[in-house]
């Protein structure tokens, strides 16, 4: 555990500093393998100025985590060259479903490409706006930190990537806005792929639910067809990589091949390999 894990500071998990100094440390302590954050959080991009990239480079860890994360995750990318993961923390309401434990241990203990991931059996289907398959570099995460971390030295690199995006209790002219600044960012303009993950909360403005004509919300569908489905890629939504109760774990700055017809990801390239002289170990 950090020393400032259980910190708190209004809306904040503590202070950055003292938030940015566990991270570092938990990078350079030889005995840490990797680092689960406890949770998303507001803050996240505090921390963005406060860490030594470099010590971080020579010092590769597995980094897992999701929603405020991203911003960590487009850093780490941009300025340290770190393969990361988007997947479950460790701190949670409930425990997560066996789908997503499996996920999490597998992807971040692997020395070999993941091969094919999929949603659960039993979840929703994911649902095909544009179809075909594309090849690229994993990169993405939740919308809102892509769109807070635009114009920063941490923005996220899309040219030749597969975009993963996701949210969570955004209403949809909030997306609208969101897609519409990484477009105007330039932000897809050389994406291969883009893979929408569930975004729970997103789907439909709950106000506009009365019988309404003509209603006086789009819904998320009518907005990614309205702004993605012209770019002319592969493009799919609903891939359990969001904030849904089934998670992937999604290994970012790896090769990897999306079928947005299946609604599938093949990863392509190992996002670890074993550490010299010690079988079974590994790094980065």
């Amino acid at each position: 555990m950090g020393d400032h894990v259980t910190d708190t500071r209004g809306y904040l998990a503590g202070d950055a500093a003292d938030r940015a100094g566990d991270l570092m440390g938990m990078f350079l302590d030889p005995s840490v393998d990797g680092i689960i954050c406890a949770r998303g959080g507001y803050g996240a991009m505090q921390l963005l100025p406060l860490l030594d990239y470099q010590l971080i480079r020579a010092n590769p860890k597995v980094f897992v985590g999701y929603s405020d994360i991203t911003a960590l995750h487009s850093a780490l990318a941009r300025r340290a060259r770190l393969v990361t993961f988007h997947g479950q923390m460790a701190a949670f309401s409930e425990p997560p479903s066996p789908y997503t434990w499996r996920a999490l241990m597998r992807t971040i203990t692997a020395t070999e490409p993941l091969g094919t991931l999929g949603n659960p059996p039993s979840g929703e289907p994911t649902v095909t706006l544009a179809p075909g398959r594309a090849t690229g570099r994993l990169t993405g995460g939740n919308l809102s930190l892509l769109s807070a971390t635009l114009g920063t030295p941490y923005e996220v690199d899309t040219d030749g990537a597969l975009l993963v995006i996701e949210d969570v209790d955004e209403k949809p002219y909030r997306m609208d806005r969101m897609l519409t600044h990484l477009k105007l960012a330039g932000k897809f303009d050389k994406v291969k792929g883009i893979i929408f993950g569930e975004s729970v909360g997103c789907e439909w403005d709950e106000r506009y639910r009365r019988d309404e004509v003509p209603p006086r919300s789009l819904d998320l569908f009518q907005i990614l067809r309205d702004m993605l489905v012209p770019l002319g890629v592969p493009l799919f939504y609903g891939f359990a990589c969001g904030h849904g109760r089934d998670r992937l774990t999604l290994p970012f700055g790896v090769e990897a091949e999306m079928d947005a017809d299946a609604g599938t990801v093949t990863v392509t390239e190992a996002a670890l390999t074993p550490r010299p002289g010690q079988a079974g170990d590994t790094v980065q």
